[in-house]
This record gives structure tokens, C-alpha cells and sequence, in this order.
């Protein structure tokens, strides 16, 4: 019973960390069957994300440093989606006035989305690093991960060699996280592969709902392939390793003014 209730409790914290996912998803679903007056779908999708991100910040659910995070893995995924539609990959087939090269403004904050879960999950499950590899590994990783989405319509697409690369560099590294005062712990590379299953799975959703359509459901909707776990796994992986790295550095801050704090009352 114990152990039941302790994973009722984790999927309850997960629950709320998807908050923002959660509002995009509903807004997708009541904007595909529901008729819209004034403006497009996708130019009030956008105004959906800006408000809840806004509700996200006054209420506190986010803090000021997290939106930053946030802010950049939009810009991130913007441009993602920016080379992808050009390169035919998927596109946006509906009107709007919010539409930038063929693709919604909205469309970003499904990628922030990911980055404002990682940073709920965080805080409600305070969650603390072991054996996190150094900087600038974690830097180059990112990078080779993030510019190889761009690089493999040119050249060879080595997203299996980065993956094993990633196991090879978290190998010792776990994630551990406190449920109702019980701390447990989580390989990463592990983490990595849920998170970014259950985001094949959002995908899957989203595409019902006309969020976006790949080149294979333009005549009539269809699951996404399954080999889309590993480009989110890896794009689930940049935003971790930005988020990890603003935790550390945010930690690093706060540990510091303690210590200056303890010197002067000594």
C-alpha cells in the first residue's frame, strides 16, 4: 500500500508539473471543433499560450529565471520549426495572421511547454543531480544533439550515435527526487526515454487535433512513427541539460550568498 500510494503521489506531482502542456492540449482540442469569431485558430492559440504563460508568472507557478528558460528553449524550438517546415518535414495547412514562414508563432510555446514541465517536475519533487558530467561536455552534447536536426538533411544523421553517446556520458549519472519526504533516484538516460516516449505520445494527440500535420497524415490522420521517440528523446535531452545547467548555476548563487552571509555574522 505504501509503495502504491507514494506512485498515486508521483503521478499526482507529475500531473501538476504538466500544467502548461495541459492548457495547450485543451486549447487544440476546443479549437478544432469549436468556431472561432474574429480571428484564425492558430492566432488564438497564440493568444491562449501568451496568457497562460502571463498566468504562469503572476501567480508564481513560475519564477522570473524559469521564463527566461523558458523564453529560450521557444526561440529554440522557433527555429526548429522554422528550417523543418521549409524543409517540407511537416507543416501548418490552416490560416493565420501570426503565421511567420509558413509556421504559427504559437507553435513555440509547444516547445516551452516541455521546458516549463521540466522546471514544475523540479521544484515539486525537488529533484538534485548525482554525478552530473562537467560543463562543457554537457555544452557540446546539446549543441552536437540540437545542430545535427538541422545537419542530417545535408549530411548523415548520427542521432544514434549521439544517443549512444548520451548513455556513455549519464552512464553514472542519476537523478534523485523526493516524493512525500522519501527520497528515491533515477538513472537519467532512463528518464530521458520516458520523458520522451510520453511525448510521442503528446504528439500523437496533437497531430489529432491539428496542431501540425506530417507529410503522411495530409489525406487522413495517422499514428506517428514510433522512430520519433528518439529525435524528442534527444530534443527532450537539450532542454534538460538548459534547465539542469540554470539549477546548478542558480545553486552555485544561492550557496554563495550563504556563505557570505555566515562570514559576516562571523
Amino acid at each position: 500500500m505504501r509503495a502504491l500510494q507514494q506512485l498515486v503521489r508521483f503521478g499526482w506531482e507529475q500531473a501538476l508539473s504538466c500544467l502548461f502542456p495541459v492548457v495547450i492540449f485543451a486549447s487544440l482540442a476546443l479549437t478544432r471543433f469549436m468556431p472561432l469569431p474574429f480571428l484564425p485558430r492558430y492566432d488564438w492559440l497564440l493568444i491562449i499560450c501568451l496568457l497562460m504563460q502571463w498566468g504562469m508568472v503572476r501567480s508564481g507557478l513560475e519564477t522570473r529565471d524559469e521564463l527566461k528558460v523558458i523564453t529560450l528553449f521557444h526561440l529554440i524550438g522557433l527555429a526548429l520549426e522554422l528550417f523543418k517546415v521549409h524543409m517540407g518535414s511537416w507543416s501548418y495547412p490552416e490560416e493565420g495572421y501570426s503565421k511567420f514562414f509558413g509556421v504559427p508563432l504559437y507553435s513555440g510555446f509547444m516547445y516551452a511547454s516541455v521546458a516549463s514541465y521540466l522546471c514544475q517536475a523540479w521544484r515539486r519533487l525537488k529533484v538534485e543531480l548525482i554525478k552530473w558530467p562537467p560543463f562543457w561536455v554537457v555544452v557540446l552534447l546539446a549543441a552536437a544533439i540540437y545542430l545535427n536536426f538541422f545537419t542530417h538533411h545535408y549530411w548523415v544523421d548520427v542521432r544514434w550515435w549521439l544517443s549512444g553517446l548520451v548513455v556513455v556520458v549519464f552512464m553514472g549519472s542519476w537523478a534523485s527526487y523526493e516524493i512525500d519526504g522519501t527520497r528515491y533516484r533515477m538513472p537519467l538516460a532512463l528518464s530521458f526515454v520516458l520523458i520522451g516516449f510520453f511525448i510521442w505520445i503528446a504528439e500523437n494527440i496533437a497531430t489529432f487535433f491539428g496542431a501540425w500535420q506530417y507529410p503522411n497524415q495530409t489525406e487522413a490522420w495517422s499514428l506517428v512513427h514510433l522512430g520519433k521517440v528518439s529525435s524528442w528523446l534527444l530534443l527532450v535531452i537539450v532542454s534538460f541539460l538548459i534547465v539542469a545547467t540554470l539549477k546548478q548555476v542558480k545553486g552555485r548563487e544561492k550557496q554563495g550568498d550563504v556563505s557570505e552571509e555566515a562570514w559576516g555574522r562571523i
